[in-house]
């Protein structure tokens, strides 16, 4: 009989670049601090957006004119994901192709020898858009994955690519059906996507459309990435809505201001009342490596929780030094 699980978040994980420099010298595990790694292997099951793709060969693309990264980690970097307890992650994002389609089959090799199920690219449109199904505490969980960019990394009918839809314009409808496919198929679905702009401190009014288009097709949780900033918790009748967790893991220069070096892992508990169902922890960026934030950091992060959710009609309660649990408002702690 399955039990109640515990099911991990992270938003953009990239392995490339400076942290692929790092890995030259450190061991995978070793990027992410031991308290965060306990963590992560006491979840059920832990999901994440890999921001990059895995392969030693490959060649800068001209797909994207004047694209200004390119991000590529080591066949090592794998380690890297299950050093967290990572069992799926989303190809689909504006970096999976940076190095061409031969470093995107290396990617794709490379996830499945470590058992990492990898939706939201493949090398057919139709492969891009399958969804990937992985257990969690005896329940199947349905993976969705879709991303709003780049265009050019769209898969084709017979060629390789991203699972990429305009969603300014809505929900396509093969994104729309795939939900229906997996909800018809299994326990719980969430839709993963990588959608809205760089540096975005909340999701526009199209990603709550697209949004609520996703959850009547039947995804249980809607959860994105791509802003490199995290966003406030909604929360609709059909359930939470995640609109970026932030980043997890990089190399990226910080803004002072909105603080893109302090990320979310979420804890989402899908069996339990709405006041236990979501857990938002707080994260601390530094050059290739993550661990719990505590606190200056982990004030901000507890004053921006408040403030963005407030808009949405969530409330934050405060549990931990870095734990927070998010919750329609009018709901308490149970007893």
């Amino acid at each position: 009989m399955a039990t109640a699980p515990a099911i991990g978040l992270l938003g953009d994980v990239m392995l490339g670049r400076g942290v692929a420099k790092v890995l030259e010298q450190a061991e995978p595990r070793e990027l992410w601090s031991e308290e965060l790694r306990a963590l992560c292997h006491s979840l059920d099951l832990v999901v994440a957006n890999l921001e990059c793709c895995l392969s030693a060969g490959g060649a800068p693309t001209t797909l994207v004119p004047r694209k200004p990264f390119f991000f590529r980690g080591p066949p090592r970097a794998v380690d890297a994901l299950s050093a967290i307890g990572v069992r799926a992650v989303s190809l689909a994002n504006n970096h999976v192709l940076d190095y061409g389609p031969a470093a995107l089959i290396d990617t794709t090799e490379l996830l499945g020898a470590a058992r990492i199920a990898a939706p939201g690219a493949g090398d057919t449109a139709a492969a891009a858009r399958r969804g990937a199904v992985v257990d969690a505490a005896g329940l199947s969980v349905g993976l969705a994955a879709v991303t709003d960019h780049p265009r050019q990394y769209a898969a084709a009918e017979h060629g390789p690519g991203t699972a990429y839809a305009h969603l300014h314009e809505g929900a396509p409808t093969w994104l729309l059906d795939e939900i229906a496919r997996l909800r018809a198929s299994c326990d719980l679905v969430v839709a993963f996507a990588h959608w809205g702009p760089n540096m975005a401190p909340a999701p526009a009014s199209w990603q709550h459309a697209v949004a609520a288009e996703l959850q009547e097709a039947g995804a249980d949780l809607v959860a994105g990435h791509s802003a490199h900033v995290f966003h406030g918790v909604g929360w609709s009748a059909a359930g939470p809505l995640l609109f970026d967790l932030g980043d997890a893991l990089d190399d990226y220069r910080i803004d002072a201001r909105l603080r893109n070096d302090l990320g979310l892992l979420a804890i989402w508990r899908p069996l339990a009342a709405p006041a236990e169902q979501v857990e938002l922890v707080g994260l601390r960026l530094e050059y290739a490596f993550t661990r719990l934030a505590d606190g200056t950091d982990a004030d901000w992060i507890a004053a921006r929780l408040r403030a963005a959710c407030a808009e949405f009609g969530t409330t934050v309660e405060r549990r931990a030094e870095q734990r927070f649990a998010v919750f329609p408002e009018g709901l308490h702690r149970a007893p």
